[in-house]
């Protein structure tokens, strides 16, 4: 669980440290600027602009009942942060399964992508797709009702 917080964490700490030195000479929008594109990052790559992750096993279910794709993916990874950011508001009506959190999702990764860990891997009607386009990934999901 901490390990998905470790990139965030090192920005934020990082914008401190870069804007410790604008500061200390006397110049503190530069500073103010530089932590608030830190903290900004930090929140860019945290999980809480994903919608909320569930497990493997219930995302399987789940699209197999309605149809909708599983996206496998891990905090961090700019592809994944690509592919949410394209999808809008479409991302909340897909599963989406961390890697990081979900062992059995980390296998279905690596063997849908010969042993490496490889995401986003979306899977649409138990077909896995590595790293799609996301007007592709927005065409798979059922009409909304």
């Amino acid at each position: 669980m901490t390990r998905v917080w470790i990139l965030p964490v090192l920005l934020v700490l990082s914008g401190a440290a870069a804007a410790t030195g604008p500061a200390r000479s006397g110049d503190p929008v530069l500073a103010a600027a530089l932590l608030v594109l830190f903290v900004l990052l930090a929140g860019a790559t945290s999980p809480l602009v994903f919608p909320r992750p569930i497990a493997a096993a219930e995302a399987r279910r789940r699209s197999a009942a309605d149809g909708r794709p599983v996206v496998y993916w891990r905090p961090g990874c700019t592809y994944c942060l690509r592919l949410r950011l394209r999808l809008g508001r479409d991302a909340s009506r897909l599963y989406w399964v961390d890697i990081w959190r979900d062992p059995a999702g980390a296998a279905e990764v690596r063997a849908a992508n010969g042993g490496d860990e490889t995401v986003p891997t979306v899977f649409v009607a138990d077909r896995p797709h590595t790293n799609p386009d996301p007007s592709w990934v927005r065409a798979q999901l059922p009409p909304a009702a």
